[in-house]
């Protein structure tokens, strides 16, 4: 059995998440996770809310709020979306919680007195308007890599670029709007290039990881690694511990990751065992996996790993990456401002929370961006309606109708056709087993619902309706075979879609009481074994009708300048 401990990149609280989020670091966290727990192996998933940051002070201060009241709604609004979408961590923590201060200062302390960070002077812009120095997110302007407009300074949303504020084209303060000047300020600085040849190793020696973060982390390296600016000049975040750097806070995307670890001493104070995060993260056999989005990468194979690798204590380094592409909206970013989102009460008011994780996960952005549509959207909700839930619906019906809702024993032999569906999962667990382990949700959910095709075709070719009429025992074999065959279709796609798996299991006449499906093909005895008395439609068809008003809603809704 092995040990992994999974986290997700901390969502910032500065305003409620929205589909591409999950779809880039939550749901594919949230499937290893379940699928992990299905395999019987040791796993603890970690997440919280990122909760310091010149946007939360911005924000905040537009608002008329204090900044710990801002961020204590948006934590709660974020954890009430997970909750909703049935993505399950073992503690979801947050960055204001005091061991998290107290651990970031640490880290902090650990790589200053080693000589990794260091002060100096740098050029940085003032706003004469606001008379102050503008932190990175405090100006915005077009980004002088790619040529995007209206980006933050700290970090291109387009291209991915990690950008020096200094360095923006046309810059402008987010506040007034005007046009800041250089001054020059002392921040203190992480000497990221001290870390070059062992980060090269460590990333070089990773087979298994995705071309894109892979190929993106190298790409960094070989640019070369520069000192970065790891402290800014507000008064919202930890606090720098140094006499001389009074007023000064540790620059967010410093102490968030950290936020992992802090999350995990929360989890195992909490319950009951506060020296029991070492097992965790001080042990070499634990395998630690970072799911993030592509604007993450180079935090999370760069400035974090090298943040652990300078400290005195003996921290794990990350096994693997898993970074997904951006996941759009009808062609385009997801963006509240402009209008361009869905409002989720009022999806999750008409449609099933699996049909959405499964739609997202069947095209999520693994190696490239993909999107949200409607139309995809509904074609996902009606395969689910016609395949897997047409599956379950006929076959248990039948049954209920023709044989006291009890399962019929096998009592005729097996035949080539009944030993073909049933050996054929034995190799999708195997088949699917791989993907899921890899990283290639959409390449599972597709071997899954391949089996379910068949099984649907089986029936079909075997026609129990006919043979009901003229072998009876035949036709009890037949629904023997065809519900081990739903049952292991439940089991294979509980990853994805958890209550839906419950569901099927629990019609099937199993008692599954919310844990976790084992990962191979059922064993057990079907044989006269009682249906559950739920026989309601697991999923519902979307007509064209209703998926044009959708579009059309949206279409409304955007700013008319966008």
């Amino acid at each position: 059995m092995s040990k992994y401990l999974i986290t997700s990149a901390l969502p910032y609280a500065n305003g409620p998440i929205h589909f591409g989020h999950i779809a880039g670091a939550y749901l594919p966290a949230d499937i290893f996770n379940r699928f992990l727990h299905q395999k019987g192996e040791e796993v603890l998933y970690i997440c919280g809310t990122d909760e310091h940051g010149v946007a939360i002070t911005i924000n905040a201060e537009k608002a008329g709020i204090a900044y710990k009241q801002y961020v204590d709604n948006y934590h709660k609004v974020i954890k009430e979306f997970f909750d909703k979408l049935n993505i399950r961590f073992d503690h979801f923590s947050r960055t204001t919680a005091p061991e998290h201060y107290a651990l970031a200062q640490e880290f902090f302390l650990d790589l200053h007195k080693k000589g990794f960070i260091k002060p100096a002077v740098e050029d940085q812009f003032y706003c004469v308007t606001c008379n102050r120095f503008l932190a990175d997110r405090y100006v915005s302007g077009t980004c002088p890599k790619c040529g995007a407009d209206n980006v933050r300074g700290d970090e291109c949303t387009k291209c991915g670029e990690w950008l020096d504020p200094s360095k923006i084209v046309f810059p402008a303060c987010k506040v007034c709007g005007k046009k800041p000047e250089i001054r020059q300020a002392t921040q203190y600085f992480m000497d990221l290039k001290a870390f070059a040849p062992k980060l090269k190793e460590w990333i070089e020696s990773k087979k298994d990881w995705k071309p894109n973060v892979k190929n993106k982390a190298l790409s960094l390296i070989e640019e070369g690694l520069v000192k970065r600016a790891i402290t800014r000049d507000i008064s919202w975040g930890v606090p720098v511990p140094l006499e001389e750097a009074k007023g000064k806070v540790l620059y967010v995307w410093f102490d968030a990751p950290i936020g992992y670890i802090s999350a995990t001493m929360e989890w195992a104070k909490l319950n009951g065992k506060p020296e029991s995060w070492k097992d965790w993260w001080f042990d070499k056999e634990t395998k630690l996996i970072h799911f993030i989005g592509k604007d993450n990468i180079i935090f999370h194979t760069i400035v974090w790993p090298a943040m652990l690798m300078g400290q005195d204590k003996p921290y794990i380094i990350p096994e693997n990456v898993p970074g997904n592409e951006f996941y759009n909206l009808e062609g385009r970013q997801f963006s509240k401002s402009e209008g361009w989102y869905i409002d989720t009460a009022d999806f999750f008011s008409k449609y099933g929370v699996d049909a959405l994780r499964y739609a997202i996960a069947s095209n999520g952005p693994e190696t490239s961006d993909s999107q949200f549509t409607w139309e995809d959207f509904q074609a996902r909700n009606n395969e689910l309606a016609d395949s897997l839930g047409n599956l379950v619906n006929r076959c248990f019906s039948f049954i209920r109708k023709n044989f006291e809702g009890k399962i019929p024993a096998i009592a005729s032999p097996l035949t080539n056709e009944d030993k073909a569906l049933l050996e054929s999962f034995k190799q999708g667990f195997d088949e699917v087993g791989k993907s899921y382990s890899s990283y290639r949700v959409r390449q599972a959910i597709a071997q899954a619902m391949a089996l379910a095709h068949s099984s649907n075709k089986y029936i079909n070719d075997t026609a129990p309706w006919t043979l009901r009429k003229t072998d009876l025992a035949r036709c009890g074999t037949v629904l023997n075979v065809a519900a081990r065959a739903i049952i292991n279709t439940a089991i294979l796609l509980y990853p994805v879609m958890p209550d839906t798996a419950f569901k099927i299991l629990s019609r099937a006449g199993l008692t599954p009481a919310g844990k976790a499906p084992e990962f191979a093909p059922y064993g057990g005895d079907l044989n006269d074994l009682p249906l559950g008395a739920d026989d309601t439609l697991l999923f519902a068809k979307i007509p064209d009708e209703q998926i044009k008003l959708e579009i059309e809603k949206l279409k409304s809704s955007a700013n008319p300048q966008v």
